[in-house]
């Protein structure tokens, strides 16, 4: 079973009560979203392997840690996952961007990929999927399958909140990626929506309806 990490730093804390808000505007919420990734990043990137290099400081030679290992990668989901690239990039500048766009099929229900474009090295990296709800977990859960199908075998999960729904159905499908969210929310409603939630993030994050 994969390890689900829950965030409870302060500052995390104290921004997403602010964007849960009916009344913040989507300038704020764009802002605290990105604040929120970048924070979060500093977390999801914890166990990342280290080497030890010989560095030359203007005082002398010495022995110091640098990141060893696959090269990392970040992969939103569209389009709410849009919000969350700036925090992390700002924290991994060298990290590559990939894209997949996911619609569900209004007969079937299922997740249905409509666009996907990834690093050439891919399989080769650390991929970092982005995507602030974790709901019911199906597009999550179909974005990671879609990855796994192009050979990319090193893959987490980082959303914002989650419904214990969301996470069931990614653990239960994905055993082996791990889950980081900021916070743990109570359920989802009649309509799919995480309670209590901040609504509709890719609405909020783009002044949409």
């Amino acid at each position: 079973m994969s390890a689900l990490h829950i965030m409870d730093h302060p500052l995390i804390l104290h921004k997403l009560s602010i964007m849960r808000q009916k009344d913040t505007g989507s300038k704020d919420f764009r802002e605290l979203l990105k604040e929120i990734a970048m924070l979060m990043a500093y977390e999801v990137t914890r166990d990342l392997p280290v080497e030890e290099v010989e560095v030359e400081t203007p005082i002398c030679k010495t022995k110091q840690k640098m990141l060893a290992g696959r090269k990392l990668g970040v992969v939103p989901i569209l389009r709410a996952g849009l919000g969350m690239v700036d925090g992390v990039m700002s924290l991994i500048p060298a990290a590559k961007i990939g894209h997949i766009g996911l619609y569900r099929d209004p007969e079937t229900l299922e997740p249905v990929e409509y666009y996907c474009k990834l690093p050439v090295d891919a399989e080769e990296r650390e991929l970092i999927i982005v995507d602030p709800m974790l709901a019911t977990g199906g597009s999550s859960s179909a974005a990671i399958g879609f990855l796994k199908k192009r050979g990319c075998t090193h893959i987490r999960l980082m959303c914002l909140i989650a419904a214990p729904e969301g996470v069931k159905r990614v653990q239960e499908d994905h055993p082996d990626v791990d889950i980081y969210v900021a916070q743990m929310d109570d359920h989802l409603n009649e309509h799919g929506y995480i309670v209590p939630g901040l609504g509709d993030a890719g609405d909020r994050l783009f002044g949409t309806k």
